[in-house]
């Protein structure tokens, strides 16, 4: 039985030039395609990650500086309302830079407040942080998460407008001694986006 006969490298080289070609386009498509998209990453392609530091200022008495106000309150004696199971708020909040009120103003956290929680002093909140000043000025970040008081807090942020459109990422947030105890809760934010 003859050997087989095999081919020469030169007698292949009209049958390799386009399979690389087809190759070498396929894996450009493949590169463009995940250019296009963010590389892997919601939001402007480039994977930022942006660390934001700023205070949540809530004046929680009632009156006519008042940013917090009740929807609807736990019902008397039910189980879970001396944790505020059942409770619903609206907030309008201030977002300053420092934890001193007379500090520079860079936009509001608008949202919800709902006690969630049958066996502790749990919240879940939805809220906007909407900037307006500086330079993240007509963005906003959206939040969603559970929050227990007297703890370190930690809560996703699930998208974005503007600069942080399509963002994801999560805040930390704990309690800080407040110029006026009986009236401002104070809290210090750190927001890490990816955008």
């Amino acid at each position: 039985m003859a050997a087989p006969h095999r081919a020469s490298p030169a007698q292949l080289l009209p049958f390799l030039a386009p399979l690389v070609a087809l190759l070498f386009l396929a894996a450009a498509t493949t590169t463009a395609t995940a250019a296009a998209d963010g590389g892997g990453y919601a939001g402007n392609g480039n994977g930022a990650m942006t660390h934001l530091h700023f205070y949540f200022h809530e004046i929680y008495t009632a009156g006519p500086n008042g940013t917090a106000a009740a929807v609807a309150s736990p019902p008397a004696g039910a189980s879970g309302s001396a944790f505020g199971f059942g409770y619903v708020g609206v907030v309008d909040d201030m977002l300053r830079e420092g934890a001193d009120p007379a500090s520079r103003l860079i936009g509001r956290a608008q949202g919800l407040t709902a006690g969630a929680s049958l066996s502790e002093g749990a919240i879940t909140t939805l809220l906007n942080f909407v900037f307006t000043d500086g330079p993240y000025n007509g963005s906003t970040l959206a939040m969603f998460g559970r929050a227990v008081l007297g703890s370190v807090m930690e809560r996703p942020i699930v998208g974005g407008t503007g600069a942080f459109r399509m963002a994801r990422g999560y805040t930390q947030s704990r309690m800080v001694k407040s110029a006026d105890p009986e009236n401002l809760l104070v809290l210090e934010y750190d927001a890490y986006v990816l955008h």
